[in-house]
């Protein structure tokens, strides 16, 4: 069931409105229906896989709780393994077993193992599996390390899970902040529904006006690169990190939104990381949920900055190399990663310089220093966010020789008349509805302290607007096959 669908709307209204009419845990059960049918809405039978992580990670949340010493380790590797091991299963399978092949047939061995659609015909990927595995584990790594409480109520937890705003794409929850909002889900507020429902207009705008008109322009240029010129597929390259951007935030402005209408206030998952002033600056703004996630749990664990500079890059490599094979089961995800990897090491080593240098000038030196890295840091947002797209490349084209070819026709091919899919006029609206995302930290202050007059202004006009100026087709979020 797609955000952008009416299907979506007509389920959202008659869920929300019987949520105000109950009380108690006559909610909780609603809630719990309500994200089992949204789910179901996709494959039913994938809800079995959702209630198997539950039924493990609620277990070894009370076994772990009540546990001792070693024990308590054990139980937290199991559900770890347990739930890297379902996501293993069905992302990462197939890619794993086309490596072995290839690895093989080079030194003159056959596979033995067959491929997933022989072993499993029909199987296709669940959808949103990489958030709510991630989701589920982080609940059992609370425990174990006594930030949370164990759960008793298993409706509560699986509805931790289940819960059908950001459960098929985040923000990927922490138990610390949902759960004990879902023991005391308030009554009816007008002044957090009006605001819930104005962000999800505002992320409604995004998807169907600015993220889907893109579309248009850049699955043809990305689909059909030899026969597109380097100035188009620069234009392309612009309009893709644009495009994902608006389709990302846009669908976590509608979940979050949908969450605040009924009471629940989900983390931040993007922060205008357009504006970042460096790569170091764009993950602190960009996908919010998952960057902490792998920080949290992956990169502080390992050692994070506190040890030796080159036990803090191999660090570095390894937390954004897992965030790219997160993000899909192919190299040119991986590939994509470790740029950002190798980018945040050359800043980290460029601040350390700059420290060092800074430290042994005179003060009128340091003043002049100074100067200088303020007249940088007006160039910054624009260097960070060519390298940032030039990145999005890699994540968006078929292939690597795609990819490669892309970027050699955008450095060489320049002579040939600009290509689009849109036309000029429609070229010109996109790009002035992308200028519009530079108001957005105000819209965001706008939304969390609406008045009622400004809201029967600014919600009809989004709706008008995306009625009229949207694209309607069966666009899923782009972060759905992840």
């Amino acid at each position: 069931m797609l955000f952008n669908s009416l299907h979506f709307l007509l389920f959202f209204t008659l869920v929300t409105l019987l949520f105000f009419s109950l009380s108690g845990r006559k909610r909780v059960g609603l809630l719990l229906l309500a994200s089992c049918y949204f789910y179901a809405a996709y494959i039913p039978a994938y809800l079995l896989i959702l209630f198997l992580v539950i039924a493990i990670d609620y277990q070894a949340g009370l076994w772990i709780e009540a546990s001792e010493g070693k024990k308590r380790r054990n139980w937290l590797i199991a559900s770890l393994v347990a739930n890297v091991a379902l996501l293993a299963f069905f992302k990462y399978y197939d890619f794993a077993n086309d490596n072995i092949t290839y690895l093989l047939e080079r030194i003159g061995y056959v596979n033995p193992l067959p491929s997933l659609s022989l072993l499993a015909p029909g199987i296709v990927l669940p959808i949103g599996l990489s958030f709510h595995t991630f989701q589920s584990m982080s609940y059992t790594i609370e425990v174990y390390r006594g930030n949370q409480k164990a759960e008793r109520s298993l409706a509560h937890y699986a509805l931790y899970v289940l819960f059908y705003p950001q459960l098929v794409a985040g923000p990927i929850e922490r138990p610390q902040n949902v759960l004990p909002q879902l023991h005391d889900l308030p009554g009816f507020n007008w002044a957090r529904v009006r605001s819930g429902l104005l962000m999800m207009a505002g992320g409604m705008f995004k998807k169907v006006v600015i993220a889907d008109r893109l579309a248009l322009l850049v699955d043809p240029a990305f689909g059909h690169v030899n026969n597109t010129n380097g100035t188009s597929l620069l234009i392309a390259a612009v309009a893709y990190s644009i495009q994902i951007y608006c389709d990302f935030s846009g669908y976590s402005d509608i979940a979050i939104g949908a969450g605040r209408v009924m009471g629940v206030r989900m983390m931040e998952n993007f922060r205008t990381p357009y504006l970042a002033t460096s790569v170091t600056d764009f993950w602190r703004r960009w996908h919010i949920s998952l960057s902490t996630w792998f920080r949290d749990y992956v990169y502080i664990p390992l050692g994070g900055n506190r040890k030796s500079p080159a036990r803090t890059y191999l660090n570095t490599l390894t937390i954004f190399g897992l965030s790219g094979l997160w993000h899909g089961a192919s190299w040119k995800f991986v590939f994509w990663g470790l740029l950002h990897g190798f980018m945040l090491i050359i800043e980290q080593r460029w601040r350390r310089y700059r420290r060092d240098k800074q430290a042994h000038l005179t003060k009128v030196e340091q003043a002049e220093y100074a100067l200088q890295g303020a007249s940088t840091s007006l160039i910054a947002p624009i260097l960070t966010f060519a390298f940032v797209t030039l990145a999005w490349i890699f994540f968006r084209a078929n292939s690597f020789a795609d990819a490669g070819l892309i970027i050699k026709k955008i450095a060489t091919d320049h002579q040939e008349p600009i290509r689009m899919a849109l036309s000029q006029t429609e070229l010109l609206f996109a790009g002035g509805l992308v200028l519009l995302l530079r108001f957005e930290p105000y819209w965001i202050e706008l939304v969390d302290r609406v008045s009622a007059r400004v809201f029967w202004v600014a919600f009809p006009l989004l709706a008008v607007v995306c009625y009229f100026f949207g694209v309607f087709t069966s666009n899923q979020f782009i972060y759905f096959q992840f």
